[in-house]
C-alpha cells in the first residue's frame, strides 16, 4: 500500500490529443493511432451496492442515510467519499501502468433534481470536472458515461432503478430531460481534448427495440449541434450486447459492447468448465465476443468493450480461474485490436483493481452487515447463492409451471424473479439497517469511514494491474 509512482504515458504531450474515428481504429487529429485500455470508475458518481457494500439502489440508500445523519453531515460524508475515491494518487497509479482511459459513470441525480426537472444543478459538476481535469494532466482520456437515467433505462440496481421496470422508454418527458442534460454536457466539454467522448446511455434495455434507435438519432443530432467533434460511444440494446437494430453507422461513432463471461461469476463449474450447463472455454469466450462485435466488423467501425471482468471471491483456486479467464479475454481483445475498459477500478474487494483493506474503519464498521447481505444473497452480482437462492426455487418452479410461455425481457423468469426478490424484497429492509449504522457517528468518524477508500489506505491487486499493463 505504498504511494503510487507517477509516470505519465508518452502521449501526454501530443500536440492535439483529441480523438476521432478513422475506419476501424481511433486516432488523434494528427493521425496517431490510439487503442484505449482502461477501467471504469464504478461506485463513484454512480454508486453501486456491491462496490461499496450498501444494499438496494443508490437513491434509496442515500435517502435513508440522509434521514439518519441530517443534511450537513450527509454532505460531509459523501463529499469526502467522492473526493478520496479517485484523486491524484489514483490517476498516477493508472498512468504508471499504461492505462490511458477512465470511463466515468455518472448518475443524472447529481445534475438534476426530480422535483425540479430540466433545472441543472451546477454544483453537481464539481467532482466530474475535477476528475476529468486530473486525468488529462496524467495523459488519461475520459469517457463520460450516463449510467443512470431518469425513469431508469434498464431493470437493474446499476441504473438506480428502485423497481424492476425501465420506465425511460415509455415516457417522452424522461427522454427530453436526457437530451437536455447531454446538451449541457456537450457545451461544457466540447473544447476538452482529453475527453475521448460521450457514452450517452449505459446498457439500454428497450424491449420494443424501436425506441432506442430513434432516440439515438435525436440525441446524436442534439449533441452534434453543439459539439461536432467528440466521439459518441453508443451501447447496444439488451445491456449492450445486441446491435442488429442499427442500420448504417453514425459518423465518428464507436458502438460499444459489454462482454462479461459466464465463467467469471461465482455460479460456475470452473474455467474451462461447465457454467449453467454450458461448456465455457477460450473458444466459447471468443465466439461470444465475435457475436457481440459482429456489427462493428460488418460496418468497419472500431471495437470498444465498455465493460468486462470477473468477480473474485478470495478463494485462491477460484481466483486463479478468474485470472486465466481475464488473460484469455485480454489476448482476444489484443488480437482483434479492440479497445477496452475493465470493470471496475475500486471497490470493497469483488472486482476492483484496488480494494478496501481489511481492518480499515469502513470494513470494520460494516463487516457484519456486509456478511449478512452476502449470506442472504441480497445481490445477484456478488452473492448469486445465499439463503434466498433455496427459498426462491419453489417460486421459480411455480411461475414456470403456471406460466410456461412467460419469458420476461431481457433474460427470462429466473432473473426477473431475482431482481424483485433480491433488490426489492430484501433490499428495502436492508437499506434501513445499513443507514442505522451511521447513527451516533461523529464528524471524525464519518471522515474516517470515507477515507478508507483513499488509495493510500487500500490494497492493490498488483497481478491484475500488471495484467492490464500488458493487455
Amino acid at each position: 500500500m505504498a504511494s503510487a509512482p507517477s509516470t505519465p504515458p508518452s502521449h501526454r504531450n501530443l500536440p492535439d490529443p483529441l480523438l476521432k474515428v478513422s475506419g476501424t481504429r481511433l486516432e488523434t487529429r494528427d493521425g496517431t493511432p490510439v487503442r484505449l485500455r482502461g477501467a471504469g470508475l464504478g461506485g463513484w458518481m454512480n454508486m453501486e451496492n456491491f462496490i461499496t457494500g450498501y444494499p438496494s439502489s443508490e437513491s434509496a440508500m442515500r435517502s435513508a442515510v440522509r434521514e439518519v445523519l441530517g443534511e450537513r453531515r450527509y454532505q460531509l460524508f459523501f463529499d469526502r467519499l467522492l473526493t478520496v475515491f479517485f484523486d491524484e494518487a489514483d490517476a498516477a497509479l493508472l498512468a504508471s501502468k499504461g492505462v490511458n482511459c477512465l470511463r466515468l459513470p455518472v448518475n443524472y441525480r447529481h445534475f438534476e433534481d426530480d422535483a425540479r426537472p430540466l433545472e441543472i444543478r451546477e454544483e453537481g459538476f464539481a467532482q466530474l470536472d475535477r476528475v476529468v481535469e486530473l486525468c488529462g494532466r496524467h495523459g488519461i482520456y475520459t469517457v463520460i458515461d450516463l449510467h443512470s437515467l431518469p425513469g431508469a433505462q434498464n431493470h437493474q440496481w446499476h441504473s438506480d432503478n428502485p423497481t424492476h421496470l425501465p420506465s425511460f422508454w415509455d415516457h417522452r418527458h424522461f427522454q427530453d430531460r436526457v437530451v437536455h442534460l447531454w446538451e449541457v454536457m456537450a457545451e461544457r466539454y466540447k473544447d476538452n481534448p482529453w475527453v475521448a467522448g460521450y457514452n450517452p446511455i449505459n446498457e439500454p434495455a428497450d424491449e420494443s427495440g424501436h425506441v432506442l434507435p430513434a432516440f439515438y438519432d435525436r440525441l446524436v443530432a442534439a449533441i452534434r449541434s453543439i459539439d461536432p467533434h467528440h466521439i459518441l460511444f453508443l451501447d447496444g440494446n439488451r445491456y449492450s450486447t445486441e446491435f442488429d437494430l442499427f442500420g448504417e453507422p453514425i459518423e465518428n461513432t464507436v458502438y460499444t459492447c459489454h462482454d462479461y463471461a459466464r465463467a467469471g461469476f461465482a455460479r460456475t463449474g470452473g474455467y474451462p468448465g461447465h457454467t449453467d450447463g454450458i461448456w465455457v472455454d477460450k473458444e466459447h469466450v471468443e465466439d461470444v465476443f465475435l457475436r457481440r462485435t459482429a456489427y462493428m466488423r460488418k460496418t468497419g467501425t472500431p471495437i470498444w468493450v465498455g465493460e468486462f471482468g470477473p468477480v473474485y471471491t478470495g478463494d485462491p483456486a477460484r481466483d486463479e480461474v478468474c485470472a486465466q479467464l481475464l488473460a484469455d479475454q485480454l489476448e482476444i481483445y489484443r488480437r482483434h485490436e479492440a479497445s477496452w475498459s475493465i470493470w471496475t477500478y475500486k471497490d470493497v474487494g469483488l472486482q476492483g483493481l484496488v480494494h478496501l483493506a481489511q481492518g480499515s474503519p469502513y470494513q470494520l464498521h460494516f463487516a457484519e452487515f456486509m456478511a449478512k447481505k452476502h449470506r442472504l444473497g441480497a445481490e445477484a452480482w456478488s452473492s448469486p447463492d445465499g439463503d434466498i437462492r433455496e427459498a426462491v426455487k419453489p417460486l421459480e418452479q411455480l411461475v414456470t409451471d403456471e406460466f410456461p410461455s412467460f419469458t420476461p425481457y431481457p433474460f427470462g423468469t429466473r432473473q426477473w424473479i431475482e431482481i424483485i426478490i433480491r433488490h426489492v424484497l430484501l433490499g428495502q429492509p436492508l437499506v434501513q439497517e445499513y443507514a442505522e449504522l451511521f447513527r451516533g457517528l461523529g464528524d471524525d468518524d464519518l471522515l474516517a469511514l470515507a477515507d478508507s477508500f483513499a488509495l493510500e489506505h487500500c490494497v492493490r491487486r498488483d497481478w491484475l494491474l500488471d495484467a492490464l499493463a500488458n493487455g
